[in-house]
């Protein structure tokens, strides 16, 4: 009985801890819109999985990007990924454009 026991408590001890054991992730969209600066998009969507980028949009390109090999299989279970996305990116780009020229009129910076 002692040796069941035993055997129970070293399997438990082995098997217990990585079967319980849980993992902690940040998923993170950063967002910038700007007017009027030279050289650099009016808007940028960027998302990162513990602070490492994974998608990449900016007004330019006007398309979301994978930025890690991982992300292109997306697709495979859900064909329209990119595509939605994209689109959810470019009503956001409207939406920031909006935004800031509302600022620049209640703060009275129509330039400079």
């Amino acid at each position: 009985m002692k040796l069941k026991m035993l055997l129970f408590l070293l399997l438990l001890g082995i098997v217990g801890p990585h079967c319980t054991s849980a993992r902690t992730h940040s998923l993170m969209y950063f967002h910038t819109a700007s007017s009027g600066v030279p050289n650099f998009p009016e808007f940028v969507s960027v998302g990162l999985v513990d602070e490492v980028e994974i998608t990449h949009y900016d007004s330019n390109t006007k398309r979301v990007e994978p930025k890690q090999d991982w992300m292109n299989n997306i697709t495979a279970e859900d064909p329209e990924y990119w595509e939605r996305n994209t689109q959810i990116c470019l009503n956001n780009q409207q939406v920031y454009k909006v935004s800031i020229e509302t600022l620049k009129q209640r703060f009275n910076q129509t330039g400079g």
